[in-house]
């Protein structure tokens, strides 16, 4: 088997060259149907909503770790190649760099031929919050929040744990990630049933979110952007999310572009009043949306690089 920094690289560039084709089986969506379907399973069989929550926990991780390593070692079994071929198709998945950055670019192009109402359909793919009444620079604010906040869920996270532990590892960060995104709710159907896997989304992103702002404050100066602001907003202003970690690399971005991210937004038709990230030193625009995106481009490399570096220098 080639050495995981060398699989974890392939993994990277075939990102880079196809992305996410829609046709192609996703181990993600399955381990989505996979707790959906272990949700339901835990609510019957148990009492107790915390327990269920945890017990579908174990069984969405310890199915996914089990497939994956398993389907490897059968890979490997038949040749050395198969297994690296599975190895680096698991990695591949587990990264959406590309497909982030093409989903920014369509609310991007939409807001460019002034077309309000796709853009708010384009971003409303992107984001959690109501997007029907956003105007152009809620439109562009929202979608530089999103790359900011994904850049660690659907990049830098991944190729964390991918160098710790493998295609194994990097698919069960994102069973993890995937539980959180579906069960991380605070409403009553999921306030004690989602916190287990919460709580561990928060603990698995809380180090490759930091590295990541960091990183990203480092290379703003390099790409044109604002490195001292980028420090500056990112020290002040990084724990002002009700998240441990998503206001990490939106304060490293917001300072480093010059703009406010944050502050009131409706969630399902509900007024949530959150606090401003960063300085209005110039207000939310198109631009804004590539400029993030070329930030994100190179904090992921630059990941990429030292996370590969370190695991080569360790083993």
């Amino acid at each position: 088997m080639l050495p995981i920094e060398l699989l974890v690289i392939i993994a990277f560039i075939v990102d880079l060259l196809c992305g996410d084709p829609r046709w192609l089986p996703h181990p993600i969506r399955l381990i989505g149907k996979l707790a959906d379907k272990m949700e339901s399973f835990s609510r019957r069989l148990l009492g107790s909503e915390s327990v269920a929550g945890f017990f579908t926990v174990l069984l969405v991780l310890g199915l996914t770790g089990v497939v994956a390593f398993g389907l490897i070692e059968v890979g490997n079994s038949l040749h050395p190649i198969v297994g690296d071929f599975l190895a680096v198709y698991f990695l591949y998945t587990t990264i959406a760099l590309k497909d982030l950055a093409e989903h920014s670019e369509d609310v991007y192009e939409a807001l460019a031929d002034n077309d309000i109402d796709l853009s708010r359909k384009r971003v409303a793919m992107i984001v959690g919050r109501d997007t029907s009444q956003l105007d152009e620079e809620g439109v562009s604010r929202a979608c530089v929040e999103s790359v900011a906040e994904n850049l660690v869920d659907g990049v830098t996270a991944p190729l964390f744990w991918a160098i710790i532990g493998g295609p194994v590892g990097a698919m069960l960060y994102k069973a993890v990630n995937t539980m959180d995104s579906m069960f991380g709710y605070k409403n009553e159907k999921y306030l004690k049933f989602g916190k287990v896997p919460a709580r561990l989304d928060d603990l698995c992103n809380y180090m490759p979110a930091r590295i990541t702002a960091v990183i990203v404050v480092v290379i703003s100066g390099v790409l044109g952007f604002d490195r001292a602001g980028s420090w500056r907003i990112w020290r002040r202003d990084r724990r002002k999310h009700a998240s441990p970690n998503s206001a990490q690399t939106e304060a490293a971005f917001a300072g480093a572009l010059g703009m406010r991210m944050g502050g009131p937004n409706y969630y399902f038709g509900s007024l949530v009043d959150k606090p401003f990230i960063g300085d209005p030193k110039f207000p939310a625009q198109p631009d804004h949306i590539l400029k993030a995106n070329r930030l994100m481009y190179g904090a992921a490399v630059v990941c990429l690089t030292l996370f590969a570096l370190l695991r080569f220098v360790m083993s």
